[in-house]
């Protein structure tokens, strides 16, 4: 109901002001630079996605049949983009992953005591903000399976040099022991639907509508590829930067369910169809995540075409090559070739140059991940490392989910027409 309330106030609105553009301008747009921060092995072995499969009986009939409803649930810790905002009067600055898989704004509380990572980073102090309004209602906002709780506050938020007056947000009271111990932000703001926001807050961009911070209803990502950019990339609120695409976007309908989530077709590997999602399958389109997440069935066909190998069979190998050719060609080899990859990260050949086109068909049209563009690369004290962009993500064999994360959307700059309910994508120049 939060959506419609507000899309048909933004309606009227429009009515009265200019005609919808795509152009940047100077006046009523936001721009905020990212920071990208390079994953290492801490991250990638903390990081999960998890949706949870739900029945309900439909209320419409008193025996109607039971409906399917995945809710989706993530941890942040595999996130590499984030950027500043501040919080109260004087602003109170935190560095924040700017999130369109999750709806809430929420950082660490001063009143946060009794978990170690609320002290290894900025926390919010309520009594240090004279544009500060007392909520204390308690909330408890998931990820995989945890959860961060906190109370629910108000202040004034400055995202860029603009002002979100009165904005409700999470303070961090308990965040689990050691849950985000490696993390290098400090919270979240969710740039997805109020409909699944905890607590059904307003978040900070339906705010930024309302309030006339920004007068088109869209705004748009892009991922620098470049990695010696100082720049990680840029969120465009209000507008698009033509300067960060080539050609047109290719616009797909959101589904109404909450997420910023889309249909895709068919994927291909190389030239080969894998003939899973001909009919269609969800996909969320999530800032918030770096790695391209799909069904396990699929996801093994491309590891295994793009020679990838489980993350623990290739550390397994590591130790155990020390120990002598003999134990290896003998026990070792075979042992750890049976050892599984927990959280779907596995290991691949760093000279991507042999490697196949992942190609993902949205709005009929193709769009393909090349070799250096789906292969990760992690540095440790030994060196490189490279893992393939994929990792596994089961829900129902009816119904397989998606996530589009940053793998994808560093070759595709991404605009969110909130106006519309739709999502554009364009090659990311």
């Amino acid at each position: 109901m939060g959506i419609k309330v507000l899309l048909a106030a933004l309606l009227i609105w429009n009515l009265s002001t200019s005609a919808f553009g795509f152009n940047a301008s100077a006046n009523n747009t936001i721009r905020i630079g990212l920071k990208r921060r390079t994953l290492d092995f801490n991250s990638i072995k903390a990081a999960r996605i998890y949706a949870k499969h739900h029945h309900h009986r439909d209320t419409k009939r008193n025996s109607g049949p039971l409906k399917d409803e995945v809710v989706y649930l993530k941890n942040y810790m595999d996130v590499q983009y984030f950027a500043e905002i501040g919080i109260g009067s004087p602003p109170q600055y935190f560095a924040v992953v700017f999130d369109t898989g999750s709806s809430n704004l929420w950082v660490p509380s001063s009143k946060c005591i009794f978990s170690i990572g609320c002290y290894l980073r900025s926390r919010y102090r309520s009594r240090l903000s004279t544009t500060y309004t007392k909520i204390g209602k308690r909330c408890k906002i998931p990820f995989g399976t945890r959860s961060v709780r906190g109370l629910f506050s108000q202040d004034n938020v400055k995202v860029g040099s603009s002002v979100v007056n009165q904005q409700v947000f999470t303070e961090v009271t308990r965040e689990g022991f050691f849950t985000f111990l490696h993390a290098r932000y400090d919270g979240v703001l969710g740039l997805g639907f109020q409909d699944v926001a905890a607590g059904r807050v307003t978040p900070v961009w339906y705010n930024m509508l309302l309030q006339r911070i920004v007068t088109q209803p869209i705004f748009s990502f892009w991922l620098n590829r470049d990695p010696k950019s100082r720049l990680g990339g840029e969120i465009l609120f209000g507008g698009v930067d033509c300067t960060h695409f080539r050609g047109q976007h290719t616009f797909v309908p959101v589904a109404q369910n909450g997420y910023w989530e889309i249909e895709i077709g068919d994927l291909f590997i190389g030239n080969n169809s894998t003939g899973l999602c001909r009919g269609g399958c969800p996909a969320i389109v999530d800032t918030g995540t770096s790695f391209l997440a799909g069904p396990t069935t699929i996801l093994t066909q491309i590891n295994h075409a793009i020679g990838a190998e489980g993350f623990v069979s290739m550390e397994c190998k590591t130790v155990f090559s020390n120990y002598g050719n003999l134990i290896w060609e003998n026990l070792v080899s075979g042992m750890c070739e049976k050892l599984p990859s927990p959280r779907g990260k596995s290991y691949i050949n760093c000279d991507v140059f042999s490697l196949p086109h992942i190609t993902i068909t949205i709005g009929n049209k193709p769009f393909p991940l090349s070799p250096d563009q789906y292969v990760i690369r992690v540095e440790d004290n030994h060196g490189a490392h490279c893992l393939s962009g994929f990792t596994a993500l089961d829900v129902h064999p009816r119904r397989p989910l998606w996530v589009l994360g940053d793998v994808f959307l560093r070759a595709y700059h991404t605009v969110f027409d909130f106006g519309n309910l739709q999502v554009g994508f364009a090659e990311s120049a």
